[in-house]
């Protein structure tokens, strides 16, 4: 560490989206790696919408690891936060930036401190991914700033060692999670599918049912129902894996009356294993049903599907809409039967 000791600071910024399941995770085969019972396919947000940024910066004047989000300083001594951070630093390489006179060895990064500034644009915890951005953000923003040379599938398997979903974040597009079958993780990675530009018709509206912080955290959530649903375990075996073979099809070939009726069918299967869960779990609410109703209605009277329903663990709709005319008859919609009373469709 060539400069003055304590009187430099190193910062990265960076930005990741969130991505909504169309094929569902849900339930760990190993709780500390963040294993999935099954294989996962998600679309990945615009950025500009839905998303987390973080700013890293590292000092030797830092006498520990801090982190904030959303403006209130948080505890980084869980174990999720623990991983990310010591898989990064495993990898870190060396830095030098002449002009400021800072050069930090690989072996020095282990001895440095960093603070994290973290802010997400939506609500947490509300079933719309918050750490799934959160967790991507973070190992890309730190990443970045101990020059780690990974690629994103690499950096992937680490941000799902916070996060689950995460490591789905790292791509745009269509991404799937491919569960792996090592005890060890190291081929639990995300893959690109498809990229941003490929199925540009698509236009995904998300209703926000409700922004209060659901009740059952998706860890416990996932815990209980892989201890007592049978449900789930067909599901994994038998259900996904010819699911997720059918909608890798169907993004390949932008046929959205196929991705439509998957993305409808999994999300209810999902919701479905959560009541089968002990005791059972109730992420949606009657508006979100009467949303289901809805598109239920309007998809049969039209004679082919016009927008696809997926709900996470939470109330809010993500509605992916087949092009731009028929997301501005939806919207017309959403607003005449839920008439938004203050920021929740519920209240």
């Amino acid at each position: 560490m060539a400069a003055p000791e304590g009187q430099w600071v190193l910062m990265a910024t960076g930005r990741s989206p969130t991505n909504i399941a169309v094929i569902k995770y849900w339930g760990k085969r190993d709780e500390a790696l963040i294993l999935p019972v099954n294989d996962s396919i998600s679309v990945t947000l615009d950025p500009g919408h839905l998303s987390a940024t973080t700013t890293v910066a590292v000092s030797p004047s830092f006498p520990s690891d801090r982190m904030w989000l959303n403006g209130k300083e948080i505890s980084l001594s869980g174990g999720r936060f623990q991983s990310c951070l010591r898989e990064i630093r495993k990898r870190a390489c060396e830095f030098e930036d002449e002009k400021k006179g800072i050069k930090i060895k690989k072996e020095d990064w282990e001895k440095l401190h960093v603070h994290i500034a973290s802010y997400n644009n939506f609500p947490t915890a509300a079933g719309l991914a918050s750490s799934a951005a959160g967790f991507a953000c973070l190992v890309f923003t730190l990443g970045k700033l101990m020059n780690v040379k990974e690629d994103y599938g690499e950096l992937s398997s680490i941000a799902r060692q916070g996060s689950g979903s995460a490591c789905r974040s790292l791509y745009g597009g269509f991404v799937k999670w491919c569960m792996g079958k090592k005890d060890d993780g190291s081929d639990s990675l995300a893959v690109q599918l498809a990229d941003e530009t490929h199925w540009n018709d698509l236009v995904i509206i998300i209703a926000v049912v409700s922004s209060k912080q659901k009740e059952t955290s998706s860890t416990s959530g996932m815990r209980d129902t892989v201890e007592t649903s049978p449900l789930l375990q067909y599901r994994a075996q038998t259900v996904v894996p010819s699911r997720v073979l059918k909608m890798e099809e169907a993004i390949k070939n932008q046929d959205f009356e196929s991705f439509a009726k998957l993305t409808c069918a999994d999300s209810n299967q999902f919701h479905a294993v959560c009541l089968d869960t002990s005791p059972p779990i109730f992420y949606m609410n009657d508006t979100s049903h009467r949303i289901i109703s809805l598109v239920e209605k309007w998809n049969q009277s039209e004679g082919t599907p016009q927008v696809a329903y997926t709900f996470d663990a939470g109330p809010n709709a993500v509605l992916i809409a087949r092009n731009r005319k028929t997301a501005a008859v939806l919207l017309q919609k959403l607003l005449y039967y839920f008439p938004p009373q203050d920021k929740d469709l519920s209240r």
